[in-house]
């Protein structure tokens, strides 16, 4: 396959996941409008996650919801798996869906631990990603330090 096409095919795909997020994340689920999240109620929720599988589940799906997208972006774009980069583009990616659920009347909780969760799990997803090509292309591995 040509760089070309590569690049091509992971653009698809990460537009392909992007569209996965928005599916998840802004589909209705209730009358309309939008509930705060209070972060330290939604934290001490979070805690008992251990003994709901409800809130584990909820858990899960916040740190692995962008790490597809993530993933795809570092492999299009290597540049992207630096920290400077890295960190910015997953909290705004992250920030950008709790805006649209605060603005759009989708019955959704506004929440920024979500926004926090979601960008822990692209950044290592991410990082982890970067490394590995890295090596896999042979350049020096110096994702993280001094980047």
């Amino acid at each position: 396959m040509s760089p070309a096409s590569a690049h091509r095919a992971l653009e698809a795909a990460l537009v392909a996941a992007l569209v996965l997020v928005a599916l998840l994340t802004l589909s209705p689920t209730g009358a309309g409008g939008w509930a705060w999240g209070d972060p330290a109620t939604e934290l001490r929720w979070y805690a008992g996650a251990l003994h709901s599988t409800a809130t584990a589940t909820q858990l899960a799906g916040n740190l692995v919801l962008l790490t597809p997208a993530a993933a795809l972006a570092v492999l299009r774009w290597p540049a992207l798996g630096r920290p400077a980069w890295l960190l910015p583009a997953a909290v705004a990616t992250g920030a950008a869906v709790e805006l649209l659920q605060w603005s759009l009347p989708l019955g959704r909780v506004v929440s920024p631990v979500d926004v926090v969760l979601n960008a822990g799990g692209a950044v290592a997803v991410g990082a982890v990603v970067a490394v590995v090509h890295r090596a896999g292309s042979g350049r020096p591995q110096r994702v993280w330090a001094g980047a």
